[in-house]
């Protein structure tokens, strides 16, 4: 799977994204739960920002400074400048994006699970890596272990998943400790985890 075919497939349906999430509560219980264990203000990441709608709003208003968002999707960052012009949004993949700088804040709400399999352990170790000491990561990922393609917007999509002790495993392999835990959307396997660096 080459992450820039996912961007492509989210090019097509950029706009409904923006018209389905920008102003949904999707996931925001849980981002506003790890911005509560978050000490530091400065800077924060969003990484797959989409439309920079919900996140980017919740991220503004809890004062983080020099917010930036990273996205596959062209036409996505391109909605997402227009709805932030004074955002710093990047069209980049996590796989291969190197930062300029680290944060204290960073969200990954269901993105990574578009990494091919084989970089996944990879990606987590490079979101622990960038945080700034005592800063605060929350991502989204599958329970179970390994890979598979699935059938959304008249589209395939391809998702991975190191499961949970995989991704505990890279957490405390780079530093960081497990803060929270949850399979938040039961009965499907999706899990979300709130991540300190020490």
């Amino acid at each position: 799977m080459n992450p820039a075919e996912t961007g492509k497939k989210y090019d097509k349906i950029a706009q409904w994204w923006h018209d389905q999430h920008y102003t949904s509560a999707y996931g925001l219980l849980q981002i506003k739960r790890a911005i509560s264990y978050c000490k530091g203000r400065g800077a924060a990441l969003d990484v797959g920002c989409g439309s920079g709608g919900r996140v980017v709003n919740a991220l503004i208003s809890a004062g983080f400074k020099g917010i930036t968002g990273i996205d596959l999707s062209e036409k996505m960052i391109g909605l997402a400048k227009a709805n932030h012009p004074d955002v710093d949004f990047q069209v980049q993949d996590i796989c291969s994006w190197q930062a300029a700088q680290t944060y204290d804040f960073i969200v990954a709400w269901d993105s990574i699970f578009h990494v091919p399999l084989h970089y996944q352990a990879l990606v987590v170790a490079k979101l622990c890596q960038l945080l700034n000491p005592e800063g605060i990561l929350i991502y989204t990922f599958g329970d179970a272990s390994g890979e598979h393609l699935s059938n959304w917007q008249n589209d395939q999509f391809y998702y991975s998943t190191i499961g949970i002790d995989g991704n505990l495993k890279a957490i405390m392999d780079n530093n960081c400790q497990c803060r929270h835990l949850e399979l938040d959307q039961f009965p499907e396997n999706h899990v979300y985890v709130i991540v300190q660096k020490q």
